[in-house]
């Protein structure tokens, strides 16, 4: 049975419309970098709960990125929330999508759309990555500009990072530096790896993607392409996976 303990809302970024940020206050377990935990609220006659990541470095208050599903049974209710407001945070984190499960390798490939971004802020600023690769590539797929959430916390997390890329998609509109349409299509003409100036190859690159899971599949099937495999405990592979949906 889930074990929780109740939060105080400690600030809120609302990014866009639909895209909000709550830093919370609670008493929760050790967690790793890349995991996720549940909120949670009671209604009149069940507790609704839902997972969300972690985008804060183990040790920090906890901080969650929610898009606001319309007529959803949970993230309504988050969107509303305002500093001081309480809320259920489940005691223990879970999730595999963390770097002790990555084997050995040169070049770490991050790949997320939308909310997925944040378990990779998480790993960016608990550290350990920089010193396990060489090279870190943050690739991050919206729809539209303002969706890129958490720019600026990442380029404090990797100012002194040298061999650190950022490479933001966007799809359904042109901006400056960013990479027009899909992170798979990025993938197929070549583009992402001749903008940051590595290839993938299955002896060098380690790759997590999080996301919607029809990005997920697409990329996997991409990255498959390329030599690249899933990685399974019973058989070693390069790429690490989890939906967000």
């Amino acid at each position: 049975m889930a074990d929780w303990t109740t939060g105080i809302v400690k600030a809120r970024t609302q990014w866009t419309d639909t895209l909000f940020s709550i830093v919370v206050e609670a008493d929760v377990a050790p967690f790793q970098a890349g995991q996720f935990t549940k909120l949670a609220w009671h209604s009149a006659d069940k507790k609704i709960a839902r997972a969300y990541s972690y985008v804060n470095a183990p040790g920090q208050d906890c901080e969650f990125y929610v898009i606001t599903i319309p007529n959803g049974q949970l993230t309504p209710y988050l969107a509303g929330l305002q500093v001081g407001d309480e809320l259920l945070v489940e005691h223990s984190a879970a999730g595999f999508l963390t770097l002790d499960e990555v084997p050995a390798g040169r070049d770490l490939w991050l790949m997320a759309t939308g909310t997925g971004v944040g378990p990779f802020v998480s790993m960016l600023a608990e550290g350990s990555c920089w010193q396990r690769f060489a090279n870190i590539v943050l690739v991050h797929g919206v729809r539209l500009g303002d969706e890129l959430g958490y720019q600026q916390r990442i380029i404090e997390l990797t100012q002194y990072q040298p061999n650190f890329h950022y490479v933001p998609f966007v799809s359904r509109e042109q901006i400056s530096d960013a990479e027009p349409g899909r992170i798979t299509t990025g993938i197929t003409n070549g583009r992402l790896e001749k903008r940051v100036g590595l290839e993938f190859s299955a002896e060098h690159s380690r790759v997590l993607i999080c996301g919607n899971p029809q990005m997920v599949r697409d990329t996997l099937g991409e990255l498959k392409l390329k030599g690249l495999q899933k990685h399974l405990r019973r058989k070693p592979g390069q790429v690490l996976m989890e939906n967000y949906w």
